[in-house]
């Protein structure tokens, strides 16, 4: 069960004072779709009926291609993105406020209440984990120099994941590794894609062989798995590397126009598709389904259309309406929301 911030999640500080990672949206957005992958069967519990009345779990093709291509490969890069856009938001709070400490609290805050109420949905989504671990890693975030924060978050990251797999417990590394990584120019580094960059990716292409055939030592979902975990972080890196050198290519436009829409609505995104998946069991019985395909057909259309109306909606509004929401408690005042097109577009 995986989430989002925001995940890694969306709305900036001041509007046109800084630069706008477009690539940090499109990668936002590569993410919900690959966490919409894995949310939805955990959403509709597909096969489960079948389970409690004593029949076989749901084993296919296609969810073994998931346990190697998805399943412990979003988490990673969703976490890092919220960490980075605590470090973003901080370092717009400090040009704004007084006490720009108390603008990443009311932001944290704003964030565990949303996951509070999308637990009626979705009782699985992580929003309300993000929030309180962001809180509680906020002091060193707002306090500790950067190299300190950076540091942190690899010796807790390496920790969590030598011990445990991953999982809960590299969550507070994880958010300190892209808040100092934000502090040390990663959000440009993977916008200009450079050579480090490129080595870095070229280290994760030799790693994911290697990683994967551990993975096959271990069975069913690698969320509950060392192997599972690591080869998970390993792919998540892959994963953004690669996104990043082939930004630098005429793909990008074709990368922008699916996902940037996608990661500047992440939040709305997210939320959205969680509620539209817990309704799903209502109309249609997958609890007695024998594949995950139908579900996954319907995440693929439900991505597409997200993508689609996302553009749409800012055409005319600056925020989706989840953001405009977060922004506002963050700020303790209404926001612009209608798009002006003498404005500059908000920064992430």
């Amino acid at each position: 069960m995986v989430g989002m911030s925001t995940l890694a999640l969306a709305a900036g500080p001041a509007a046109g004072t800084r630069q706008r990672w477009r690539f940090l949206d499109s990668l936002r957005g590569f993410a919900v779709f690959g966490i919409l992958l894995v949310n939805a069967i955990d959403i509709t519990e597909v096969g489960m009926a079948r389970v409690i009345e004593g029949g076989a779990p749901v084993t296919d093709p296609l969810q073994e291609a998931l346990y190697l291509t998805v399943q412990t490969r979003f988490v990673p890069i969703f976490i890092v993105l919220f960490g980075m856009s605590l470090r973003i938001v901080l370092d717009g709070a400090r040009t704004r406020a007084a006490r720009p400490g108390l603008v990443l609290v009311r932001r944290l805050v704003g964030l565990t209440f949303i996951g509070g109420l999308l637990m009626f949905a979705y009782p699985g989504n992580i929003l309300l984990e993000y929030g309180i671990v962001g809180l509680l890693m906020l002091p060193v975030v707002l306090f500790a120099p950067r190299w300190v924060t950076l540091g942190a978050g690899v010796v807790l990251t390496v920790a969590a994941y030598a011990l445990f797999g991953g999982g809960l417990t590299s969550v507070p590394g994880l958010v300190l590794l892209g808040a100092g990584a934000a502090a040390f120019g990663l959000p440009r580094a993977l916008e200009t894609s450079g050579k480090a960059v490129a080595v870095v990716f070229a280290v994760a292409v030799a790693l994911t062989g290697p990683a994967l055939l551990w993975q096959q030592t271990t069975q069913g979902d690698p969320r509950f798995s060392t192997p599972g975990g690591i080869a998970g972080l390993v792919m998540a890196v892959l994963y953004v590397t690669g996104l990043a050198l082939v930004w630098r290519t005429p793909a990008r436009t074709v990368i922008a126009a699916a996902f940037e829409p996608l990661g500047r609505m992440a939040l709305s995104n997210y939320v959205g598709a969680a509620i539209v998946m817990a309704l799903v069991p209502l109309v249609v019985d997958v609890g007695h389904l024998t594949s995950v395909a139908p579900v996954v057909v319907l995440s693929l259309a439900l991505i597409v259309a997200q993508s689609l109306l996302s553009r749409l909606w800012l055409t005319y509004f600056t925020y989706g309406p989840v953001e405009w929401l977060w922004r506002t408690v963050t700020w303790l005042r209404p926001v612009t929301f209608r798009r002006d097109a003498r404005r500059p577009v908000p920064t992430s």
